[in-house]
């Protein structure tokens, strides 16, 4: 999959979380539970595990886990199971490597980039955490927004640190603007919330655009809603710190 295609698919699912806080309620949390598994399916042959089903299913389990547990959670601060359902994850884990019969190559590189999926995986709750916040729907909607913008931005043929720069000044402007439509949401909370998430998709991007892997589909899946996943979590903190 090609640079462009990736950045309107990672675009394209953004838009769509979106759309989805804009809703509000359970449209945020099927989306989040969709993101996590098509991630688990593609993060094994993207950091290139040596047992990508028993991977795919601990970083799945993970991920479904941390949403529903999020989702099912009554009152503040909903993420107060999400360390445990982490914790669940990492003794599945090495479960899974016990059920390899390969030799188990590579023991500490498989369990490492399990757990490093499996983290990935959680952050997505983040959006649900948001998204059920008093007053949360504008931040998912405006970080939505403006990862959308910044990974339609990384397509654009520019140097490494010129391009990082016009996506996290696209972002932060497209954070801002989204703030100014929507009700509830601060200009200057937006403006800095977009910038933290222009930054991470100008991070992720350079972290990924050069691996080979990209060149098959599962490996372009995971990278593609790697972004859309972690924002997750960044937004609900920023969100946390900016409007409370």
């Amino acid at each position: 999959m090609q640079l462009a295609t990736r950045a309107v698919v990672t675009a394209v699912l953004a838009a769509l979380v979106a759309v989805a806080g804009y809703v509000g309620g359970m449209p945020v949390t099927i989306a989040s539970g969709i993101l996590a598994v098509v991630f688990a399916a593609g993060w094994p042959t993207l950091a290139g595990l040596p047992f990508p089903p028993g991977s795919s299913a601990v970083i799945g389990l993970g991920g479904l886990g941390a949403v529903v547990a999020v989702h099912v959670t009554p009152d503040q601060p909903y993420l107060r199971y999400l360390p445990v359902v982490f914790a669940c994850s990492i003794i599945l884990a090495f479960v899974s490597e016990l059920l390899r019969r390969d030799g188990r190559t590579r023991l500490v590189e498989s369990v490492a980039g399990t757990v490093t999926g499996t983290l990935v995986a959680v952050a997505v709750a983040g959006w649900v955490a948001i998204g059920r916040t008093p007053g949360g729907e504008p931040l998912v909607v405006g970080g939505a927004l403006a990862l959308a913008v910044g990974s339609a931005v990384v397509a654009l043929p520019l140097a490494p640190w010129l391009g990082a720069l016009v996506t996290a000044a696209v972002s932060a402007a497209a954070g801002a603007g989204a703030a100014a439509v929507v009700p509830d949401i601060d200009v200057v909370a937006g403006l800095l919330l977009g910038l933290a998430v222009g930054i991470l998709v100008a991070t992720l991007h350079v972290l990924f655009d050069r691996l080979p892997t990209l060149e098959h589909r599962l490996p372009a899946l995971a990278a593609v809603t790697l972004p859309v996943t972690v924002t997750g979590i960044l937004v609900y903190v920023v969100g946390r710190v900016l409007v409370g």
